[in-house]
């Protein structure tokens, strides 16, 4: 028996359950989701998806990655609104690293917007 790959965003879910999907092209039913998805693309150095999920307005041209930089651990520690419903969303959380003998947290609280039914994140502010 295999074991099941859980979620690299600390869902508790398997990574084929949860941001799995979205990373290969699924919409993200609300905010956190998507935010979790982020983080996930972020642990993988997955570009394409922090693209395809940043609002066209205050998107990047380019994604670079640090070398040796490894993220381990994300908690969320805030939402505002950001529902299926919702148009706009905010989520905080504090994600944990790595890199080399180096150890440290970045905390943000994001923005995120809804269009045509797609969510997308916009800006944050450290914290």
């Amino acid at each position: 028996m295999t074991g099941v790959l859980r979620c690299p965003c600390f869902s508790g879910d398997s990574f084929d359950a949860c941001c799995g999907p979205l990373l290969a092209g699924a919409p993200a039913p609300t905010a956190e989701r998507l935010m979790r998805s982020r983080y996930t693309a972020f642990t993988r150095e997955d570009a394409a998806h922090l693209q395809r999920t940043w609002h066209p307005r205050t998107r990047p041209r380019t994604i670079e990655f640090e070398p040796g930089l490894e993220w381990w651990r994300l908690l969320v520690l805030d939402r505002e609104a950001g529902g299926p419903f919702d148009a706009e969303g905010i989520v905080e959380f504090e994600a944990f690293w790595q890199q080399g003998g180096d150890r440290g947290s970045l905390r943000e609280r994001s923005r995120f917007v809804r269009e045509d039914r797609t969510w997308f994140y916009v800006d944050g502010d450290l914290g």
